[in-house]
């Protein structure tokens, strides 16, 4: 698989992004999607990791629901990186309605986005 270039001045990457950006903005509220899907639905099968790279980017106060993005277990994917913004995605799908199992998964098969 070719690796795309993510670097902030690449004008690949930027298009991809928005691409990535424009398929988040579709989910609903109360709805969550996997990076995978994200990426499917964008035209980029396979490349899940490229869409949490374009999500971390995000401004948490964007526009763009970000914290309607989750990995293919259902979880919140934590990292040291995003200085407490797991938690706040997790509290942000809970305002929404979105409820957690006891592990800190999400029930796909209810909240799960079927465009």
């Amino acid at each position: 698989m070719a690796r795309l270039d993510d670097s902030p001045t690449s004008d690949r990457s930027s298009s991809l992004y928005e691409r990535i950006y424009q398929v988040v903005k579709q989910i609903p509220v109360g709805r969550v999607a996997t990076y995978g899907q994200v990426a499917a639905i964008a035209g980029l099968p396979g490349y899940a990791r490229q869409v949490g790279y374009a999500l971390y980017r995000v401004a948490p106060e964007a526009e763009i629901p970000w914290q309607r993005v989750v990995n293919a277990r259902g979880m919140v994917s934590r990292s040291p990186l995003r200085y407490g913004s797991d938690d706040l995605q997790q509290e942000l799908l809970k305002q929404e309605g979105i409820e957690f199992k006891v592990n800190g998964a999400i029930d796909l098969g209810v909240y799960g986005w079927n465009p």
